[in-house]
């Protein structure tokens, strides 16, 4: 079964924040409102100190908090991975952005535009629907839909990709299904040292962190592993 998983390389990473802009140029979400961010992080101690830039946003969790607590189950998960909100079902009560551990979720009371008044660009994307509700990043979820009907692959053909992966300017983010041994996901992970935000909290997130190339041990340890 398809599951579809998004993978940023944390090694590759500039902190331009391409992929912000151009998120909130694709789906026209209103100033304040990020639903792909980037994380400036400084680790290490002195003076061994490094900056690490890591892209977050909703991590469509095979066991999502979000679900788990919406009264009107306006939020759902979709077969293949992706985490979905029903506007029409959606009473604004705001329990999902309390429960989701990685502050993924957004409510705008009222619409606001950038320059004060609406822009050409943001009058040709207003959606009314998403006023008083919350709102979260899809996956692009339309790109997908669109390019499965149209025989086209996500995370290889841009106009099946989400807007962010297709903007990377240091190609640090991917996307595919990661339950295709073949797919460009599923290569990375088998060759990458990579973990998952708050993994200890049990909502297996389909967002994945490279951070190192494994070695020949790494890969001993996971045969091990898969053999038990």
């Amino acid at each position: 079964m398809t599951r579809w998983t998004m993978v940023a390389d944390l090694r590759r990473c500039v902190g331009c924040q391409t992929c912000t802009a151009s998120c909130k140029h694709a789906n026209a979400t209103p100033p304040g409102v990020q639903w792909r961010r980037v994380l400036d992080m400084e680790v290490g101690e002195f003076p061994n100190v490094q900056r690490v830039f890591v892209p977050t946003g909703c991590q469509h969790c095979d066991d999502p908090p979000c679900m788990e607590v919406c009264p009107s189950t306006a939020t759902k998960k979709r077969p293949d991975g992706i985490v979905t909100i029903d506007y029409d079902l959606c009473i604004g009560c705001a329990y999902c952005a309390v429960a989701c551990p990685y502050q993924a979720r957004y409510k705008t009371e009222k619409p606001t535009f950038a320059y004060g008044k609406m822009s050409e660009h943001e009058q040709a994307r207003f959606d009314e629907e998403r006023i008083g509700v919350a709102t979260k990043c899809t996956f692009c979820v339309d790109r997908i839909d669109y390019g499965l009907e149209n025989g086209l692959t996500p995370g290889v053909d841009p106009a099946a990709t989400p807007a962010c992966v297709n903007s990377c300017l240091a190609q640090a983010l991917a996307f595919g299904d990661v339950e295709d041994p073949q797919s460009n996901v599923s290569q990375l992970l088998a060759e990458n040292k990579h973990f998952r935000m708050h993994e200890e909290l049990g909502t297996k997130p389909n967002f994945y962190y490279l951070w190192d190339a494994k070695d020949a041990k790494d890969g001993a340890d996971d045969d091990k592993e898969k053999s038990r």
